[in-house]
């Protein structure tokens, strides 16, 4: 298989950026799109060049380090996939593969395909977390949670914070990864006891680092953790729930 890359080039945040074409032979039809990039930084290393900076960890689609804008489609086309877990085999018959960042103004280019995602560490620190003196360990049936609620936290704490749904997003919104933060906990015993307060921090955050919520769902499209826009609505309901409350809850 005979593919050409174009590839974004970006030496710092300050730099405008351009982009490069190689062209990589005897390519698997099962290579992956980090195999990809790894064939094509020993092209370039080869040659004398200077390897183009991804970021990538765990390779097994859990992390969400990897993420990339590949043909214009944060992630890759198979949809609710990672990047290191797209296949050219998914690409079809292409003939060239253009890899370039995650796109958003939240996510400035630090380094060619290498973006600051900080804004989200941001956003979960504003009320992703749970400060309940919880004391110590207590038996495990002396807080009840319905099978239900527990199975529907899990689904929105299943969120890797990759940011490709910022990417997708016209807006560059963040509304689902805050939802899926603010719904997991709103679920859960001890963290509920702070909603109201974490509702309002997370608001205030998302509102002032993202754009607002474009409501078409593109970001559904390219979750790989297959969250859906439930975490968008139960934002915006625990946000109206901490208004009407006051600031005591």
């Amino acid at each position: 298989m005979k593919l050409a890359i174009e590839v974004w080039r970006q030496s710092d945040p300050l730099d405008k950026g351009h982009w490069e074409r190689h062209e990589l032979d005897e390519l698997s039809p099962n290579a992956s799109l980090l195999d990809v990039i790894d064939l094509l930084n020993q092209q370039i290393v080869d040659g004398g060049g200077e390897a183009v900076a991804y970021e990538s960890d765990c390779r097994e689609g859990i992390c969400g380090a990897c993420g990339v804008t590949v043909n214009g489609v944060p992630h890759g086309p198979v949809p609710n996939t990672p990047s290191c877990r797209q296949h050219l085999r998914a690409f079809g018959d292409i003939k060239r593969l253009r890899i370039e960042p995650l796109r958003s103004a939240s996510f400035p280019v630090v380094r060619d395909l290498v973006v600051d995602r900080s804004a989200l560490d941001r956003l979960a620190a504003a009320g992703g977390t749970v400060a309940v003196n919880a004391g110590k360990a207590p038996d495990a049936d002396a807080l009840p949670v319905t099978h239900a609620d527990a199975e529907l936290a899990l689904d929105f704490a299943a969120c890797i914070g990759c940011g490709a749904c910022v990417a997708a997003c016209p807006n560059g919104s963040a509304h689902l990864f805050a939802g899926a933060k603010v719904a997991h906990l709103a679920l859960l015993p001890q963290p509920s006891t702070e909603r109201g307060r974490r509702a309002r921090a997370m608001v205030d955050a998302v509102e002032a680092e993202f754009g607002p919520c474009s409501t078409y769902g593109e970001c559904v499209k390219v979750c790989p953790a297959g969250i859906d826009l439930a975490a968008v609505a139960a934002l915006h309901r625990e946000r109206l729930r901490g208004a009407l409350r006051g600031r005591d809850d």
